[in-house]
């Protein structure tokens, strides 16, 4: 008897002893899933730092008689296309939901806002009076914002490889000049064009507006520790074509003489690198 007591107490004090053991522990969290064996469902946060880069091009059209005849815009001297870079810094947060819909799959989307660098210009030559001038063509990417859908495979539990595409939606200032190293004032046809000191600027057309596209890329996503992520990813952006009216000063009871520019596709390459955050 004395020896069935003594080992009923030792089993009980050691099912005490576990019991305790497991009640110490800390719960079985996402977090903790994150630095093993990795579930993806769930909201995340993050952000991001890359770079943008193209070429578009840019044509120029004449609007009226002095910026057709005058500033030679048409045969047999026009002012030619230009195709200049865009290139510069961007920077951003991306936030999204991911839903893993088995052991290999997932599914997302995923909105990011970029601030941007991205910018070019490039000028053309053309001759008034045998006197050298030029057009010049510029446009600076201030933001843009994408709303995209992702699609992916798990290739291993850390690791995802996705494609992505959706939504784009930009603010592009754009402007197109035209000087000469001489003043002058040119009038024909009711138009009139006032330009002066030599040099300087005299059309010009400033213009701020919001563009919409779309985007597509890829990349991949490694789950590094904890709730941690890093990210690798390539987006096509393309926020579509444009144009411009650029104005000259013009002299009483005229009408201002002006000419056009017709941009391109703003389209640009985006290489970026990220962290999120998996709550």
């Amino acid at each position: 008897m004395k020896r069935f007591l003594v080992a009923t107490v030792a089993i009980l004090g050691a099912t005490g002893a576990q019991a305790a053991d497991v009640g110490a522990r800390p719960p079985y969290t996402k977090a903790a899933q994150m630095g093993a064996v990795s579930n993806w469902t769930g909201f995340y946060a993050g952000l991001n730092v890359g770079y943008g880069f193209n070429d578009p091009v840019a044509t120029f059209m004449p609007n009226d008689v002095v910026s057709n005849n005058v500033f030679s815009f048409s045969n047999p001297n026009p002012a030619p296309s230009v195709a200049y870079d865009v290139k510069g810094v961007l920077g951003g947060a991306q936030a999204g939901y991911n839903l893993q819909v088995s052991p290999n799959w997932l599914i997302s989307l995923e909105t990011d806002f970029q601030g941007s660098d991205i910018k070019g210009s490039a000028a053309t030559s053309y001759a008034l009076i045998r006197r050298p001038g030029q057009v010049n063509a510029q446009q600076n990417v201030e933001w843009f914002w994408t709303l995209r859908a992702r699609a992916g495979l798990l290739a291993t539990d850390k690791l995802l490889v996705y494609g992505t595409g959706g939504f784009a939606y930009g603010s592009v200032h754009a402007n197109s000049t035209l000087s000469n190293t001489i003043g002058y004032t040119a009038t024909a046809g009711g138009f009139s064009a006032a330009c002066g000191p030599a040099s300087a600027p005299c059309y010009t057309g400033p213009t701020t507006r919001t563009m919409a596209g779309y985007t597509v890329g890829g990349g991949f996503e490694y789950a590094a520790w904890r709730n941690f992520s890093f990210k690798a990813e390539y987006l096509y952006v393309n926020l579509g074509s444009s144009s411009i009216t650029s104005a000259a000063p013009t002299t009483p009871g005229r009408a201002v003489s002006s000419y056009g520019t017709h941009f391109s596709d703003l389209d640009f390459h985006v290489l970026r690198v990220g962290v999120n955050y998996h709550f």
